[in-house]
């Protein structure tokens, strides 16, 4: 159970102000159809998280407990200051063509998430916990608690929720499991 709402909870604060969290806002802004978008989130965050974490369950079978522990601590650690640095949209864009709101949405934030701190969280979250279930459905929760409401209210979020803040609660939280897991054997 600690590894479900563990990486909801930290997934859920990574993902707000997270590149794919403005490109929710960004198709949902462009194509005003929610429900195809949140559909197409949530199968290239299952996708995306699943193989993610089937990686960092094998990582976790074939190094050393004792590397594997410095190395999740560091990399935690090496999370906390990732979630301070802001995420742009500029480089974003989304085009429908042929393929439609679902397909677009699905393409673009499965491509989005590769190599995002919420994409490299879920391999060291499942490399942490070994139980690659718990954590792929904790963290595809956290990225829907993140990004749902960001397709149906877009904007105003952005301007209720200061996302400095959250930024550095996710980052506290990143440090204090990396400090954890390098402190308590």
């Amino acid at each position: 159970m600690d590894a479900f709402l563990v990486s909801t909870g930290l997934v859920a604060l990574a993902e707000t102000g997270d590149k794919t969290q403005l490109l929710a806002i960004l198709l949902a802004a462009r194509f005003r159809k929610p429900l195809p978008i949140i559909l197409g989130i949530l199968v290239a965050t299952l996708a995306n998280h699943a193989v993610a974490g089937a990686f960092g369950h094998w990582l976790a079978d074939l190094v050393d407990p004792d590397i594997m522990r410095w190395v999740l601590g560091v990399s935690f650690l090496a999370m906390a200051v990732w979630a301070l640095i802001p995420d742009h949209v500029d480089d974003l864009r989304a085009e429908s063509g042929h393929w439609g709101v679902f397909a677009t949405t699905l393409t673009a934030f499965f491509l989005a998430e590769m190599g995002d701190k919420t994409q490299i969280a879920t391999v060291a979250l499942a490399a942490q916990y070994q139980s690659l279930l718990a954590v792929v459905a904790g963290t595809t929760l956290g990225m829907m608690l993140a990004n749902v409401p960001a397709v149906y209210l877009g904007e105003r979020i952005t301007r209720r929720i200061p996302i400095p803040l959250i930024h550095k609660i996710a980052a506290l939280i990143f440090a204090v499991l990396g400090l954890m897991i390098l402190l308590l054997p």
